[in-house]
Protein backbone atom coordinates (compact mmCIF):
# COMPACT_ATOMS: atom_id res chain seq x y z
CA UNK A 1 0.00 0.00 0.00
CA UNK A 2 1.11 3.60 -0.78
CA UNK A 3 1.57 6.24 1.88
CA UNK A 4 1.11 9.67 0.47
CA UNK A 5 2.08 11.98 2.98
CA UNK A 6 1.76 15.41 1.35
CA UNK A 7 -2.21 17.18 1.48
CA UNK A 8 -3.64 17.57 -1.78
CA UNK A 9 -1.03 15.07 -3.98
CA UNK A 10 -3.48 12.13 -3.68
CA UNK A 11 -4.91 10.79 -6.84
CA UNK A 12 -7.79 8.66 -7.78
CA UNK A 13 -9.21 7.63 -10.88
CA UNK A 14 -13.04 7.43 -9.68
CA UNK A 15 -13.55 10.16 -7.28
CA UNK A 16 -17.53 10.54 -7.54
CA UNK A 17 -19.47 11.51 -4.64
CA UNK A 18 -22.85 10.04 -3.71
CA UNK A 19 -26.04 11.52 -5.91
CA UNK A 20 -29.09 11.43 -4.44
CA UNK A 21 -32.11 10.87 -6.27
CA UNK A 22 -35.90 11.68 -6.16
CA UNK A 23 -36.59 8.31 -4.34
CA UNK A 24 -36.84 8.41 -0.69
CA UNK A 25 -35.27 5.09 -0.65
CA UNK A 26 -32.08 5.89 -1.78
CA UNK A 27 -32.34 8.85 1.25
CA UNK A 28 -32.81 6.43 3.62
CA UNK A 29 -30.48 3.92 2.77
CA UNK A 30 -27.35 6.63 2.43
CA UNK A 31 -28.01 9.36 4.90
CA UNK A 32 -27.39 8.31 8.23
CA UNK A 33 -25.53 6.21 10.30
CA UNK A 34 -27.31 2.83 11.31
CA UNK A 35 -28.53 -0.31 10.12
CA UNK A 36 -31.82 -1.97 10.89
CA UNK A 37 -33.33 -4.36 9.14
CA UNK A 38 -37.40 -4.62 9.20
CA UNK A 39 -37.46 -8.11 8.49
CA UNK A 40 -36.37 -9.59 11.87
CA UNK A 41 -39.27 -8.01 13.85
CA UNK A 42 -42.23 -9.98 12.99
CA UNK A 43 -45.42 -11.07 15.03
CA UNK A 44 -45.42 -14.98 14.96
CA UNK A 45 -49.12 -16.08 15.20
CA UNK A 46 -50.59 -18.78 13.36
CA UNK A 47 -53.87 -21.17 12.38
CA UNK A 48 -55.42 -23.26 15.95
CA UNK A 49 -54.19 -25.83 14.55
CA UNK A 50 -50.64 -24.80 14.90
CA UNK A 51 -48.09 -24.68 17.63
CA UNK A 52 -47.19 -21.22 17.44
CA UNK A 53 -48.21 -18.61 20.11
CA UNK A 54 -48.29 -14.92 19.86
CA UNK A 55 -46.31 -13.23 22.52
CA UNK A 56 -47.63 -11.23 25.62
CA UNK A 57 -47.32 -7.18 25.20
CA UNK A 58 -44.24 -5.41 24.24
CA UNK A 59 -44.70 -3.19 27.38
CA UNK A 60 -44.44 -5.32 30.75
CA UNK A 61 -46.50 -2.68 32.41
CA UNK A 62 -49.24 -3.75 30.07
CA UNK A 63 -51.12 -6.17 32.70
CA UNK A 64 -54.66 -7.11 33.86
CA UNK A 65 -54.13 -4.31 36.38
CA UNK A 66 -53.79 -1.83 33.81
CA UNK A 67 -57.10 -0.45 33.75
CA UNK A 68 -59.83 1.45 35.52
CA UNK A 69 -60.86 0.46 39.33
CA UNK A 70 -64.66 0.96 37.84
CA UNK A 71 -64.01 -2.51 35.61
CA UNK A 72 -63.04 -4.43 38.96
CA UNK A 73 -66.32 -3.48 40.43
CA UNK A 74 -68.14 -3.92 37.53
CA UNK A 75 -66.92 -7.60 37.52
CA UNK A 76 -67.74 -8.19 40.71
CA UNK A 77 -71.13 -6.69 40.12
CA UNK A 78 -71.33 -9.21 37.01
CA UNK A 79 -70.18 -12.07 38.95
CA UNK A 80 -72.67 -11.40 42.55
CA UNK A 81 -75.42 -11.14 40.09
CA UNK A 82 -74.45 -14.80 37.94
CA UNK A 83 -73.89 -12.39 34.84
CA UNK A 84 -70.15 -12.84 34.39
CA UNK A 85 -70.75 -15.55 31.85
CA UNK A 86 -73.44 -14.09 29.99
CA UNK A 87 -72.28 -13.47 25.93
CA UNK A 88 -71.54 -10.47 25.05
CA UNK A 89 -70.16 -8.30 22.32
CA UNK A 90 -68.48 -5.29 22.30
CA UNK A 91 -67.36 -2.30 19.60
CA UNK A 92 -64.51 -0.65 19.91
CA UNK A 93 -64.99 2.82 17.68
CA UNK A 94 -64.41 6.78 17.59
CA UNK A 95 -66.63 9.36 17.03
CA UNK A 96 -64.84 11.95 15.06
CA UNK A 97 -61.65 11.99 12.98
CA UNK A 98 -58.78 14.02 14.11
CA UNK A 99 -56.82 16.99 13.27
CA UNK A 100 -59.83 18.43 11.78
CA UNK A 101 -59.68 15.69 9.03
CA UNK A 102 -61.66 13.01 7.70
CA UNK A 103 -59.63 9.81 8.54
CA UNK A 104 -58.31 7.83 10.79
CA UNK A 105 -55.55 4.99 10.46
CA UNK A 106 -56.12 2.13 12.97
CA UNK A 107 -52.85 0.97 14.75
CA UNK A 108 -52.16 -1.32 18.04
CA UNK A 109 -53.74 -3.91 16.85
CA UNK A 110 -51.39 -6.13 17.77
CA UNK A 111 -50.59 -4.75 20.80
CA UNK A 112 -54.35 -5.74 21.76
CA UNK A 113 -54.14 -9.10 21.21
CA UNK A 114 -51.08 -9.54 22.80
CA UNK A 115 -52.57 -8.52 25.62
CA UNK A 116 -55.50 -10.96 25.19
CA UNK A 117 -53.82 -13.56 24.34
CA UNK A 118 -51.56 -13.71 27.94
CA UNK A 119 -54.42 -12.48 30.21
CA UNK A 120 -54.22 -13.87 33.46
CA UNK A 121 -53.90 -12.67 37.25
CA UNK A 122 -50.84 -12.96 39.07
CA UNK A 123 -51.40 -13.98 42.37
CA UNK A 124 -49.42 -10.91 43.87
CA UNK A 125 -52.08 -8.61 41.43
CA UNK A 126 -55.11 -10.85 42.88
CA UNK A 127 -53.98 -10.04 46.33
CA UNK A 128 -53.36 -6.28 45.81
CA UNK A 129 -57.08 -6.04 44.54
CA UNK A 130 -58.41 -7.63 47.98
CA UNK A 131 -56.74 -4.87 49.42
CA UNK A 132 -58.38 -2.36 47.21
CA UNK A 133 -62.26 -3.65 46.78
CA UNK A 134 -64.41 -3.79 50.10
CA UNK A 135 -64.16 -6.31 52.74
CA UNK A 136 -67.51 -7.74 52.42
CA UNK A 137 -66.65 -9.20 48.67
CA UNK A 138 -66.76 -12.66 48.86
CA UNK A 139 -63.92 -15.10 48.05
CA UNK A 140 -65.12 -16.74 45.27
CA UNK A 141 -64.74 -14.15 43.14
CA UNK A 142 -60.95 -13.95 43.93
CA UNK A 143 -60.67 -17.72 43.33
CA UNK A 144 -62.64 -17.32 39.89
CA UNK A 145 -60.43 -14.36 38.66
CA UNK A 146 -57.40 -16.70 39.63
CA UNK A 147 -58.63 -18.97 36.67
CA UNK A 148 -60.00 -16.53 34.36
CA UNK A 149 -58.25 -16.13 30.96
CA UNK A 150 -59.43 -15.14 27.17
CA UNK A 151 -59.41 -18.71 25.91
CA UNK A 152 -63.36 -18.04 24.99
CA UNK A 153 -63.10 -14.35 23.60
CA UNK A 154 -63.18 -14.22 19.90
CA UNK A 155 -62.13 -11.07 18.60
CA UNK A 156 -62.89 -9.42 14.94
CA UNK A 157 -61.03 -6.22 13.29
CA UNK A 158 -60.11 -4.41 10.67
CA UNK A 159 -56.93 -5.18 9.84
CA UNK A 160 -54.23 -3.06 11.50
CA UNK A 161 -52.91 -0.30 8.84
CA UNK A 162 -56.22 0.50 7.80
CA UNK A 163 -58.08 3.98 6.94
CA UNK A 164 -61.13 3.91 8.93
CA UNK A 165 -64.34 6.33 9.80
CA UNK A 166 -66.14 7.15 12.49
CA UNK A 167 -69.27 4.85 13.89
CA UNK A 168 -67.37 1.91 11.83
CA UNK A 169 -65.68 -0.42 14.97
CA UNK A 170 -62.20 -0.69 14.44
CA UNK A 171 -62.29 -3.93 16.39
CA UNK A 172 -65.09 -6.16 18.04
CA UNK A 173 -65.25 -7.98 20.92
CA UNK A 174 -66.84 -11.21 21.66
CA UNK A 175 -67.00 -13.69 24.47
CA UNK A 176 -68.30 -13.89 28.89
CA UNK A 177 -69.44 -10.73 29.64
CA UNK A 178 -66.97 -10.26 32.87
CA UNK A 179 -63.75 -11.04 30.86
CA UNK A 180 -64.53 -8.57 27.85
CA UNK A 181 -65.57 -5.84 30.22
CA UNK A 182 -62.04 -6.20 31.76
CA UNK A 183 -60.17 -5.59 28.18
CA UNK A 184 -61.67 -1.91 28.07
CA UNK A 185 -59.52 0.33 29.52
CA UNK A 186 -56.42 -1.57 28.34
CA UNK A 187 -57.62 -1.90 24.83
CA UNK A 188 -58.52 1.69 24.60
CA UNK A 189 -55.03 2.42 25.88
CA UNK A 190 -53.09 0.42 22.97
CA UNK A 191 -55.63 1.82 20.19
CA UNK A 192 -56.21 5.51 21.38
CA UNK A 193 -52.32 6.96 20.91
CA UNK A 194 -51.28 4.55 18.27
CA UNK A 195 -54.27 5.38 15.88
CA UNK A 196 -53.28 9.06 16.60
CA UNK A 197 -49.99 9.08 16.13
CA UNK A 198 -49.90 7.09 12.59
CA UNK A 199 -52.63 9.06 11.56
CA UNK A 200 -50.72 12.39 12.46
CA UNK A 201 -47.40 10.38 10.37
CA UNK A 202 -49.51 9.96 7.43
CA UNK A 203 -50.90 13.21 7.55
CA UNK A 204 -47.01 14.40 7.65
CA UNK A 205 -46.86 11.95 4.76
CA UNK A 206 -48.96 13.33 2.83
CA UNK A 207 -47.86 17.02 2.64
CA UNK A 208 -44.17 16.10 1.99
CA UNK A 209 -44.97 13.77 -0.56
CA UNK A 210 -43.41 10.68 -1.29
CA UNK A 211 -40.05 11.66 -2.43
CA UNK A 212 -38.96 13.00 0.57
CA UNK A 213 -37.65 10.92 3.41
CA UNK A 214 -39.55 11.56 6.57
CA UNK A 215 -37.31 10.85 9.94
CA UNK A 216 -39.24 10.60 13.55
CA UNK A 217 -36.90 11.98 15.96
CA UNK A 218 -39.31 12.48 18.81
CA UNK A 219 -37.91 10.18 21.27
CA UNK A 220 -36.66 13.32 23.71
CA UNK A 221 -39.57 14.90 23.48
CA UNK A 222 -41.88 12.00 23.72
CA UNK A 223 -44.06 11.63 27.16
CA UNK A 224 -42.13 8.53 28.14
CA UNK A 225 -40.21 5.67 27.39
CA UNK A 226 -43.81 3.78 25.97
CA UNK A 227 -44.70 6.98 24.41
CA UNK A 228 -41.06 7.26 22.37
CA UNK A 229 -41.36 3.13 21.50
CA UNK A 230 -45.04 3.82 20.36
CA UNK A 231 -44.44 6.69 18.92
CA UNK A 232 -41.21 5.28 16.35
CA UNK A 233 -42.98 1.98 15.49
CA UNK A 234 -47.01 3.82 14.81
CA UNK A 235 -44.99 6.27 12.83
CA UNK A 236 -43.14 4.29 10.80
CA UNK A 237 -46.60 2.32 10.47
CA UNK A 238 -47.95 6.31 9.33
CA UNK A 239 -45.40 6.73 6.14
CA UNK A 240 -42.06 7.60 8.08
CA UNK A 241 -38.81 6.23 6.77
CA UNK A 242 -36.85 5.49 9.94
CA UNK A 243 -36.42 6.63 13.50
CA UNK A 244 -33.39 7.73 15.78
CA UNK A 245 -34.93 5.95 17.96
CA UNK A 246 -32.63 3.02 19.10
CA UNK A 247 -34.59 0.47 21.03
CA UNK A 248 -36.92 0.68 18.64
CA UNK A 249 -35.17 -0.20 16.05
CA UNK A 250 -34.12 -3.36 18.15
CA UNK A 251 -37.94 -4.42 19.32
CA UNK A 252 -39.65 -4.03 15.59
CA UNK A 253 -36.45 -3.82 13.03
CA UNK A 254 -37.49 0.18 11.66
CA UNK A 255 -34.21 1.00 10.27
CA UNK A 256 -31.97 3.58 12.48
CA UNK A 257 -30.38 7.28 11.64
CA UNK A 258 -28.41 9.37 12.97
CA UNK A 259 -25.32 11.88 12.69
CA UNK A 260 -24.07 14.28 15.65
CA UNK A 261 -25.43 17.26 16.92
CA UNK A 262 -24.20 20.68 18.33
CA UNK A 263 -22.67 19.32 21.22
CA UNK A 264 -20.18 17.53 19.35
CA UNK A 265 -19.73 20.38 17.15
CA UNK A 266 -18.85 22.71 19.93
CA UNK A 267 -16.33 20.56 21.67
CA UNK A 268 -13.72 21.03 19.65
CA UNK A 269 -11.45 23.55 19.98
CA UNK A 270 -8.69 23.44 17.93
CA UNK A 271 -7.23 21.14 14.97
CA UNK A 272 -4.88 20.71 18.02
CA UNK A 273 -7.27 17.94 19.49
CA UNK A 274 -7.38 15.48 16.19
CA UNK A 275 -5.06 13.04 17.52
CA UNK A 276 -5.38 10.53 14.69
CA UNK A 277 -4.47 12.56 11.25
CA UNK A 278 -4.39 9.02 8.47
CA UNK A 279 -6.87 7.99 6.43
CA UNK A 280 -6.55 5.23 3.78
CA UNK A 281 -8.17 5.57 0.58
CA UNK A 282 -11.73 3.77 -0.24
CA UNK A 283 -9.95 1.56 -1.79
CA UNK A 284 -7.01 0.70 0.27
CA UNK A 285 -4.67 1.45 -2.16
CA UNK A 286 -2.94 4.37 -0.21
CA UNK A 287 -3.02 5.99 3.14
CA UNK A 288 -3.40 9.80 3.21
CA UNK A 289 -0.63 10.22 6.11
CA UNK A 290 -2.48 14.43 7.06
CA UNK A 291 -6.04 14.76 5.94
CA UNK A 292 -6.49 17.48 8.03
CA UNK A 293 -3.88 19.09 5.73
CA UNK A 294 -5.65 17.80 2.68
CA UNK A 295 -8.68 19.25 4.01
CA UNK A 296 -7.12 22.56 5.01
CA UNK A 297 -5.57 22.30 1.23
CA UNK A 298 -9.17 22.20 -0.35
CA UNK A 299 -10.59 24.77 2.09
CA UNK A 300 -8.17 26.87 0.25
CA UNK A 301 -8.88 25.97 -3.03
CA UNK A 302 -12.54 26.85 -1.69
CA UNK A 303 -11.51 30.49 -0.78
CA UNK A 304 -10.41 31.04 -4.10
CA UNK A 305 -13.54 30.19 -6.14
CA UNK A 306 -14.04 33.31 -7.77
CA UNK A 307 -18.34 32.76 -7.96
CA UNK A 308 -17.63 32.48 -3.90
CA UNK A 309 -15.87 35.11 -2.99
CA UNK A 310 -18.16 37.24 -0.59
CA UNK A 311 -19.84 34.09 0.45
CA UNK A 312 -17.11 33.83 3.17
CA UNK A 313 -13.34 34.04 3.94
CA UNK A 314 -12.25 32.23 6.81
CA UNK A 315 -14.88 29.42 8.22
CA UNK A 316 -14.71 28.10 12.26
CA UNK A 317 -12.04 26.34 13.25
CA UNK A 318 -13.22 24.73 15.61
CA UNK A 319 -16.51 23.37 13.39
CA UNK A 320 -14.13 22.26 10.89
CA UNK A 321 -11.68 20.23 13.46
CA UNK A 322 -15.12 18.86 14.38
CA UNK A 323 -16.30 17.69 11.07
CA UNK A 324 -12.77 16.16 10.31
CA UNK A 325 -12.79 14.71 13.49
CA UNK A 326 -16.13 12.79 12.42
CA UNK A 327 -15.28 12.37 9.23
CA UNK A 328 -12.15 10.02 9.42
CA UNK A 329 -14.34 8.54 12.48
CA UNK A 330 -17.25 7.46 9.68
CA UNK A 331 -15.73 8.43 5.96
CA UNK A 332 -18.24 6.44 4.25
CA UNK A 333 -21.22 8.17 5.93
CA UNK A 334 -20.14 11.43 6.55
CA UNK A 335 -23.08 13.99 7.28
CA UNK A 336 -22.43 16.93 9.15
CA UNK A 337 -25.08 19.42 11.31
CA UNK A 338 -23.61 23.07 9.61
CA UNK A 339 -25.64 25.59 11.67
CA UNK A 340 -23.23 25.48 15.26
CA UNK A 341 -22.22 28.77 13.92
CA UNK A 342 -22.89 30.22 10.76
CA UNK A 343 -24.27 27.75 7.75
CA UNK A 344 -23.19 29.77 4.49
CA UNK A 345 -20.14 31.62 5.84
CA UNK A 346 -18.75 28.60 8.05
CA UNK A 347 -20.88 25.50 8.16
CA UNK A 348 -21.12 24.28 4.65
CA UNK A 349 -18.03 25.67 3.34
CA UNK A 350 -16.45 23.44 5.74
CA UNK A 351 -18.58 20.42 4.91
CA UNK A 352 -17.58 21.05 1.35
CA UNK A 353 -14.04 21.38 1.95
CA UNK A 354 -14.19 17.29 3.82
CA UNK A 355 -16.18 16.32 1.37
CA UNK A 356 -13.66 17.46 -1.15
CA UNK A 357 -10.96 15.53 0.53
CA UNK A 358 -12.89 12.41 1.41
CA UNK A 359 -13.46 12.59 -2.49
CA UNK A 360 -9.71 12.91 -3.08
CA UNK A 361 -9.62 9.17 -1.57
CA UNK A 362 -12.96 8.10 -3.05
CA UNK A 363 -14.80 8.38 -0.27
CA UNK A 364 -18.81 9.65 -0.95
CA UNK A 365 -19.96 12.31 1.80
CA UNK A 366 -23.59 12.13 2.48
CA UNK A 367 -25.15 15.95 3.26
CA UNK A 368 -25.98 18.02 5.49
CA UNK A 369 -28.51 18.76 8.23
CA UNK A 370 -29.81 22.30 8.85
CA UNK A 371 -31.62 22.67 12.19
CA UNK A 372 -32.10 26.51 12.70
CA UNK A 373 -32.94 29.41 10.75
CA UNK A 374 -35.06 29.51 7.32
CA UNK A 375 -35.10 26.17 6.33
CA UNK A 376 -35.79 27.08 2.08
CA UNK A 377 -33.72 29.94 1.92
CA UNK A 378 -30.79 27.80 3.56
CA UNK A 379 -31.24 24.53 1.48
CA UNK A 380 -31.51 27.01 -1.76
CA UNK A 381 -28.09 28.15 -0.91
CA UNK A 382 -26.73 25.23 -0.32
CA UNK A 383 -27.63 23.71 -2.73
CA UNK A 384 -26.11 26.41 -5.04
CA UNK A 385 -23.21 25.90 -3.67
CA UNK A 386 -22.76 22.54 -4.45
CA UNK A 387 -23.60 22.95 -7.76
CA UNK A 388 -20.89 25.60 -8.03
CA UNK A 389 -18.24 23.49 -7.13
CA UNK A 390 -19.33 20.41 -9.05
CA UNK A 391 -18.81 22.28 -12.12
CA UNK A 392 -15.53 24.31 -10.80
CA UNK A 393 -14.32 21.14 -9.84
CA UNK A 394 -15.27 18.23 -11.89
CA UNK A 395 -17.02 16.05 -9.06
CA UNK A 396 -19.92 14.23 -10.42
CA UNK A 397 -22.31 13.93 -7.92
CA UNK A 398 -21.39 17.19 -5.41
CA UNK A 399 -24.41 19.17 -6.60
CA UNK A 400 -27.14 16.60 -5.35
CA UNK A 401 -25.84 16.11 -1.60
CA UNK A 402 -28.58 14.95 0.80
CA UNK A 403 -30.18 18.02 2.56
CA UNK A 404 -31.63 17.10 5.58
CA UNK A 405 -34.29 19.86 7.60
CA UNK A 406 -34.92 19.41 11.14
CA UNK A 407 -36.22 22.29 14.35
CA UNK A 408 -39.71 21.93 15.26
CA UNK A 409 -41.65 20.81 11.86
CA UNK A 410 -44.71 21.06 11.90
CA UNK A 411 -47.43 19.96 8.93
CA UNK A 412 -47.96 23.49 8.37
CA UNK A 413 -44.21 23.63 7.95
CA UNK A 414 -44.11 21.34 5.32
CA UNK A 415 -46.57 22.93 3.93
CA UNK A 416 -44.78 26.42 3.93
CA UNK A 417 -41.74 24.90 2.38
CA UNK A 418 -43.91 23.81 -0.40
CA UNK A 419 -45.18 26.96 -1.34
CA UNK A 420 -42.02 28.58 -0.91
CA UNK A 421 -39.97 26.26 -3.03
CA UNK A 422 -36.58 24.39 -0.83
CA UNK A 423 -34.06 21.80 -1.64
CA UNK A 424 -34.61 20.10 1.05
CA UNK A 425 -34.52 16.31 0.54
CA UNK A 426 -35.03 14.30 4.01
CA UNK A 427 -36.61 15.46 7.34
CA UNK A 428 -36.25 14.83 11.10
CA UNK A 429 -39.27 15.63 12.88
CA UNK A 430 -39.85 15.14 16.56
CA UNK A 431 -41.74 17.17 19.16
CA UNK A 432 -44.98 18.30 16.87
CA UNK A 433 -45.25 14.67 15.81
CA UNK A 434 -44.93 12.14 18.46
CA UNK A 435 -46.41 14.31 20.92
CA UNK A 436 -49.51 14.82 18.65
CA UNK A 437 -49.68 18.61 19.58
CA UNK A 438 -52.85 19.73 17.67
CA UNK A 439 -55.16 17.04 19.37
CA UNK A 440 -53.79 15.32 22.24
CA UNK A 441 -56.03 12.30 22.13
CA UNK A 442 -58.24 10.58 19.55
CA UNK A 443 -60.96 9.78 21.97
CA UNK A 444 -61.92 5.53 20.87
CA UNK A 445 -64.96 4.05 22.95
CA UNK A 446 -65.54 0.57 23.69
CA UNK A 447 -69.57 -0.13 24.06
CA UNK A 448 -71.81 -2.89 24.56
CA UNK A 449 -74.12 -3.97 21.36
CA UNK A 450 -75.15 -7.15 21.96
CA UNK A 451 -75.93 -9.47 25.23
CA UNK A 452 -77.27 -13.39 25.16
CA UNK A 453 -78.18 -12.56 21.56
CA UNK A 454 -79.97 -9.64 22.18
CA UNK A 455 -78.77 -5.90 20.92
CA UNK A 456 -78.05 -3.21 23.13
CA UNK A 457 -78.10 0.82 22.40
CA UNK A 458 -76.96 3.50 24.13
CA UNK A 459 -79.21 6.50 23.55
CA UNK A 460 -77.64 10.21 23.99
CA UNK A 461 -79.51 13.65 23.81
CA UNK A 462 -75.86 13.86 21.66
CA UNK A 463 -76.49 12.02 18.16
CA UNK A 464 -72.67 11.46 17.97
CA UNK A 465 -72.60 9.38 20.93
CA UNK A 466 -75.90 7.09 19.75
CA UNK A 467 -74.05 3.42 19.06
CA UNK A 468 -75.53 1.06 16.69
CA UNK A 469 -76.80 -1.74 17.99
CA UNK A 470 -76.18 -5.45 17.28
CA UNK A 471 -73.30 -7.86 16.24
CA UNK A 472 -72.32 -6.15 12.46
CA UNK A 473 -70.66 -6.83 8.80
CA UNK A 474 -68.79 -3.90 7.51
CA UNK A 475 -67.78 -3.80 4.29
CA UNK A 476 -66.12 -1.03 1.85
CA UNK A 477 -67.65 -0.49 -1.59
CA UNK A 478 -64.90 0.95 -4.21
CA UNK A 479 -66.78 2.94 -7.54
CA UNK A 480 -65.18 2.95 -11.03
CA UNK A 481 -61.86 5.11 -10.59
CA UNK A 482 -60.99 2.40 -8.11
CA UNK A 483 -61.20 5.10 -5.05
CA UNK A 484 -63.29 4.37 -2.08
CA UNK A 485 -66.97 5.58 -1.85
CA UNK A 486 -68.41 4.62 0.95
CA UNK A 487 -68.56 2.38 4.62
CA UNK A 488 -71.57 0.16 4.78
CA UNK A 489 -72.78 -1.67 8.26
CA UNK A 490 -74.79 -4.42 7.97
CA UNK A 491 -76.38 -6.92 10.50
CA UNK A 492 -74.98 -10.37 11.12
CA UNK A 493 -77.54 -12.34 9.11
CA UNK A 494 -77.69 -9.76 6.20
CA UNK A 495 -76.34 -11.03 2.39
CA UNK A 496 -72.93 -9.42 1.63
CA UNK A 497 -73.41 -6.93 -1.07
CA UNK A 498 -72.15 -8.01 -4.69
CA UNK A 499 -70.30 -6.25 -7.34
CA UNK A 500 -72.69 -4.30 -9.66
CA UNK A 501 -75.42 -5.01 -7.26
CA UNK A 502 -77.57 -1.58 -6.84
CA UNK A 503 -77.56 -0.85 -2.87
CA UNK A 504 -79.22 1.85 -1.29
CA UNK A 505 -76.89 3.17 1.53
CA UNK A 506 -78.58 5.00 4.46
CA UNK A 507 -77.16 7.63 7.40
CA UNK A 508 -77.57 5.60 10.30
CA UNK A 509 -79.67 8.35 11.63
CA UNK A 510 -80.62 11.09 9.54
CA UNK A 511 -83.77 9.71 7.40
CA UNK A 512 -83.13 12.44 4.51
CA UNK A 513 -79.29 11.59 3.82
CA UNK A 514 -79.28 8.21 1.56
CA UNK A 515 -78.33 6.99 -1.87
CA UNK A 516 -77.77 4.10 -4.12
CA UNK A 517 -74.33 2.80 -4.93
CA UNK A 518 -73.28 0.07 -7.50
CA UNK A 519 -70.63 -1.16 -6.36
CA UNK A 520 -67.12 -2.11 -8.91
CA UNK A 521 -65.25 -4.23 -5.63
CA UNK A 522 -66.35 -4.86 -2.55
CA UNK A 523 -64.04 -5.41 0.58
CA UNK A 524 -64.98 -7.44 3.88
CA UNK A 525 -63.36 -5.78 6.48
CA UNK A 526 -63.68 -7.33 9.32
CA UNK A 527 -61.00 -10.44 9.96
CA UNK A 528 -61.02 -13.02 12.79
CA UNK A 529 -57.57 -12.58 14.53
CA UNK A 530 -58.77 -14.55 17.93
CA UNK A 531 -61.45 -17.39 17.31
CA UNK A 532 -61.84 -18.19 20.74
CA UNK A 533 -64.18 -21.37 20.84
CA UNK A 534 -65.34 -21.50 17.22
CA UNK A 535 -64.38 -22.79 14.52
CA UNK A 536 -64.01 -19.52 12.60
CA UNK A 537 -60.22 -19.74 10.80
CA UNK A 538 -57.84 -17.18 12.16
CA UNK A 539 -55.76 -14.64 10.67
CA UNK A 540 -51.98 -14.81 10.30
CA UNK A 541 -50.79 -11.28 11.16
CA UNK A 542 -48.44 -9.23 9.55
CA UNK A 543 -45.77 -8.19 9.86
CA UNK A 544 -44.62 -4.42 10.06
CA UNK A 545 -43.47 -3.67 6.68
CA UNK A 546 -46.99 -5.37 5.94
CA UNK A 547 -48.88 -2.99 8.25
CA UNK A 548 -46.70 0.01 6.92
CA UNK A 549 -47.63 -1.14 2.90
CA UNK A 550 -51.10 -1.67 3.41
CA UNK A 551 -51.42 1.93 5.18
CA UNK A 552 -50.12 3.06 2.15
CA UNK A 553 -52.34 1.28 -0.14
CA UNK A 554 -55.05 2.31 2.13
CA UNK A 555 -54.56 5.73 2.11
CA UNK A 556 -53.82 5.54 -1.93
CA UNK A 557 -57.36 4.77 -2.58
CA UNK A 558 -58.86 7.40 -1.00
CA UNK A 559 -60.46 10.14 -3.33
CA UNK A 560 -57.83 13.27 -3.12
CA UNK A 561 -60.77 15.47 -1.47
CA UNK A 562 -61.29 13.58 1.43
CA UNK A 563 -57.32 13.46 1.90
CA UNK A 564 -57.10 17.47 1.87
CA UNK A 565 -55.57 19.48 4.57
CA UNK A 566 -57.80 22.35 4.37
CA UNK A 567 -62.12 21.73 4.34
CA UNK A 568 -61.63 17.76 3.27
CA UNK A 569 -65.22 16.25 2.28
CA UNK A 570 -66.54 13.75 5.00
CA UNK A 571 -66.32 10.03 4.02
CA UNK A 572 -69.51 8.04 4.01
CA UNK A 573 -70.30 5.68 6.65
CA UNK A 574 -73.54 4.29 6.00
CA UNK A 575 -75.91 1.10 7.30
CA UNK A 576 -78.25 -1.17 4.83
CA UNK A 577 -81.78 -0.11 4.85
CA UNK A 578 -82.37 -3.08 6.99
CA UNK A 579 -80.00 -2.00 10.02
CA UNK A 580 -81.57 1.34 9.23
CA UNK A 581 -84.85 0.34 10.31
CA UNK A 582 -84.13 -1.74 13.02
CA UNK A 583 -81.28 0.97 14.70
CA UNK A 584 -84.75 3.30 14.58
CA UNK A 585 -87.13 0.94 16.08
CA UNK A 586 -84.99 -0.30 18.49
CA UNK A 587 -84.08 4.02 19.29
CA UNK A 588 -88.28 4.25 19.85
CA UNK A 589 -89.00 1.01 21.94
CA UNK A 590 -85.67 1.81 24.31
CA UNK A 591 -86.26 5.55 24.30
CA UNK A 592 -88.54 6.72 27.37
CA UNK A 593 -91.56 8.75 26.24
CA UNK A 594 -91.98 12.02 27.97
CA UNK A 595 -95.44 13.23 29.29
CA UNK A 596 -96.50 17.00 29.04
CA UNK A 597 -98.98 18.53 31.74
Amino acid sequence: MERVAVAGTVKMASASLISSSDECDSVINDSFVGQSNPSSATPVVADKESNCVLHGPTNPMVTPLLTDMYQFTMAYAYWKAGKHLDRAVFDLLHRKNPFGGEYTVFAGLEECLRFAAKFHFKETEINYLRTLMPARCEEGFFVYLKSLDCSDVEIYAIPEGSVVFPRIPFIRVEGPLLVVQLLETTFLNLVNYASLVATNASRYRHVAGKSKCLLEFGLRRAQGPDGGISASKYCYIGGFDGTSNVDAGRRFGIPVRGTHSHAFVSSFMSFDEIREKALPSKDGSCICDDFLGLVLHWRCRLQAVESLRGIFSETNDSELAAFISYALSFPTEFQALVDTYDVRRSGVPNFCAVALALSELGYKALGIRLDSGDLAYLSIEARKMFRVLEEEFGVPGFGNFIITASNDITEGTLDALNKQGHEIDAFGIGTHLVTCYTQPALGCVYKLVEIKDQPRMKLSEEIEKVTIPCKKQCFRLYGNEGYALVDLMSGEDEPVPQVGERILCRHPISESKRAFVVPQKVERLYKCYMPGNSDVPQETLPTLEQVRKRCQQQLAAMRPDHMRGLNPTPYKVSVTSKLYDFIHSLWLSEAPVGELQ
